[in-house]
Order: structure tokens, then C-alpha cells, then sequence
């Protein structure tokens, strides 16, 4: 067994080191090239009819599927075949790199039973041989199998220059499997932050939302404890102002109106007085049917600014609902009722 390095994805080196010993092969094929969990290639089987004809044992006649690698003057003669030539081992090698290439089995393109690639293989003309796209593979690899097909055998590049060619087709660039996997694992890796900050950045604009949904639910200072997971501890506001506002004849104007056409006549509206609340120092408490509910001086103090500002807001929020139209009832004017409490307490 030869064991080279998995810098090449086929066996030349391998061979070359065969052939510079005077040993061909005589069976080479992918079966007989593996690679062991060190990721090292290992050619075996080579030897194999040397040792059987000191043994003087014939093997049984190969199978059609095993001969498809073998040469055609190879297939010709039996005894030559079993004892292997340099030159048939260049030919199994390009039938190797048409595997490689193509990432199939051999001839698979012509579609023919093996019993028939054999046959062809053997009795010439036309000759039959792999088909390989021009883009399928670089315009000399594609070169340098075909010559490793040559009918004649010492029409065949010898297999110093096949591996020379070889070397200069990867133009130096190293193969080695274990480079590939640390270019692939560095890859992921990269995608793999890239992805993680996309996810960060979509994290961080949810956390954005969530943070302002929480404040407009809860006052800023409550939500901030509640993220932190602080106790919150009530608070006694003395001087404080609240506004409470409902829609006029609302429960004639739902009884009228399709469902969804009332959520847009709350939305729209209430959007509306977010909207005007937003420029006075005012917090909004919550909002329950049609009933709209703010408050002044509180969650931050104001002193006794807190019933200007409700009072301002107020005729603010009159004068835009003088002008405001629902969608499906345009002609039908919406009227709202306020009612103001103030509580102010001596120091």
C-alpha cells in the first residue's frame, strides 16, 4: 500500500512513485484509491497479478465494471492485463480524473452498459472514450486526459508529465483537504458573524420596540424598575390633575358600524390625541373603549403647573376634534365630553 499526501484528487503522485520503481500498478481505479481518517490517500492493490503469477495462480476473469478503467491494448490481451503497463496506468489515471471532473462514474455520459464500453473500448473504430464539457473543467485538464486516452500507448505523456502538467493546471495552488476545511470552516465562521450581528442589530430594533410599547404603557421610571427587576415602591402625588374624555352617542355610532370600522375610528382619533399630548407635560394612564384618560403631575412632579397644562390640552384636543371625520361616516360629526379633576393639597 503507497500513501501519499490528499494534495492532489487523484493518485499522481502515487503512481509516480511506482513507476519510478519500475512497478505499474496494473488495477488502478477510484475503488483502489482511499483516503484514511488522517485524510491521507492510500493507493492499494498494486502488485496484485505479480503476486499471482509467483504463486502461478490465474484469477478469474474481471468483471465488465471492473475493466473500465483498463486500456484498450490491455483489453486485448488477457496475460498483458493481468500484468500491467506503465502506460495503462496513465490511461486509468485519466479515467479517474474524467470521474473527478465530472463527478461521476465512468462513461456515464454515453449511457452505455459496461458489457458495451468494454467491447467499444476494445474493438476500435470509432474509438470510445469519455465526453467532457469544455466547462466542466480547465481547457488543459481537459487536454491532459485526453491524452492519457491516446489509443497508442506511447502516445501517452509519461507520468513524470502528467504530474508536472498537473502541478502547473493548479498553477501551485495547494489542494490539500485539510486547507480546504479550514477555508471552509473559516467561511462559516464568517457567515456565521455575520449572521449573528444581523440578529443582534434585529435584536436590538425588537428591544427598541418593546422598550417603547413599555412606556407608553407604564410610566418611564416603573418600566425601567420592572427591566431591572427592582421592587417598585408606590408613591403619594399631592398635587395632581387627571382628564377624562369619552365619545358622545358611541354606543349608537358601534351599533351602526362594522367592527373593524370602529377600531379605525379609535385608532384614528386616539392617534390623534397622542399626538397633541405629546407637546404638553402631561402622561397618558390608559385608554378603555372610548374613554381617554391623562394625567398631570405625575409620574414626574410639575408643581402647580399640572392644571394649566391638563386645561391647555384640553381646549387643544377640542379644537382638532371640531375638524376630525371618521372614515365610514364622514358626514356624521364626532362630539367627545372631557371632565377635569384637580387635587391640590397645602404643604
Amino acid at each position: 500500500m503507497w500513501a501519499e499526501d490528499a494534495s492532489y484528487p487523484i493518485p499522481s503522485k502515487g503512481i509516480r512513485y511506482l513507476h519510478h520503481r519500475g512497478v505499474a500498478h496494473g488495477r488502478l481505479k477510484s475503488r483502489n484509491c482511499i483516503v484514511d481518517g488522517r485524510f491521507v490517500l492510500k493507493i492499494t492493490d498494486h502488485g496484485h497479478g505479480r503476486l499471482l503469477e509467483a504463486q502461478k495462480v490465474l484469477p478469474e476473469p474481471p468483471k465488465a465494471e471492473d475493466q473500465l478503467w483498463t486500456a484498450p491494448e490491455l483489453l486485448r490481451d488477457p496475460a498483458l492485463e493481468r500484468r500491467g503497463t506503465l502506460a495503462g496506468d496513465v490511461f486509468s489515471l485519466g479515467i479517474i480524473m474524467q470521474e473527478v471532473v465530472c463527478r461521476s462514474a465512468p462513461y456515464a455520459m454515453l449511457e452505455l452498459t459496461p458489457e458495451e464500453v468494454v467491447q467499444k473500448v476494445r474493438s476500435p473504430p470509432p474509438l470510445c472514450r469519455p465526453f467532457v464539457s469544455m466547462d466542466q473543467a480547465p481547457v488543459e485538464c481537459i487536454h491532459l486526459m485526453k491524452q492519457c486516452w491516446a489509443e497508442q500507448p506511447e502516445l501517452r505523456p509519461s507520468m513524470d508529465l502528467t504530474f508536472d502538467l498537473f502541478k502547473n493546471i493548479n498553477k501551485g495552488r495547494k489542494t490539500n483537504i485539510i486547507d480546504s476545511m479550514l477555508r471552509m470552516l473559516e467561511q462559516y465562521s464568517s457567515n456565521l458573524e455575520d449572521l449573528i450581528r444581523e440578529r443582534t442589530e434585529e435584536l436590538e430594533l425588537e428591544k427598541q420596540k418593546t422598550d417603547r410599547l413599555l412606556t407608553q404603557m407604564l410610566p418611564p421610571s416603573v418600566a425601567e424598575a420592572l427591566k431591572t427587576g427592582t421592587p417598585v415602591e408606590p408613591e403619594y402625588f399631592e398635587q395632581v390633575t387627571l382628564y377624562f374624555s369619552d365619545i358622545v352617542g358611541f354606543t349608537t355610532i358601534s351599533a351602526m358600524s362594522e367592527p373593524i370600522e370602529v377600531v379605525d375610528l379609535l385608532n384614528d382619533l386616539y392617534t390623534l390625541f397622542d399626538a397633541i399630548i405629546g407637546s404638553h407635560d402631561v402622561y397618558k394612564v390608559e385608554t378603555i373603549g372610548d374613554a381617554y384618560m391623562v394625567a398631570s403631575g405625575l409620574p414626574q412632579r410639575n408643581g402647580q403647573r399640572h392644571a394649566a397644562e391638563i386645561a391647555n390640552m384640553s381646549l387643544d384636543i377640542l379644537s382638532a376634534v371640531g375638524t376630525f371625520r371618521m372614515r365610514h361616516m364622514p358626514e356624521v360629526p364626532v362630539r367627545i365630553r372631557i371632565g377635569l379633576h384637580s387635587a391640590h393639597l397645602p404643604l
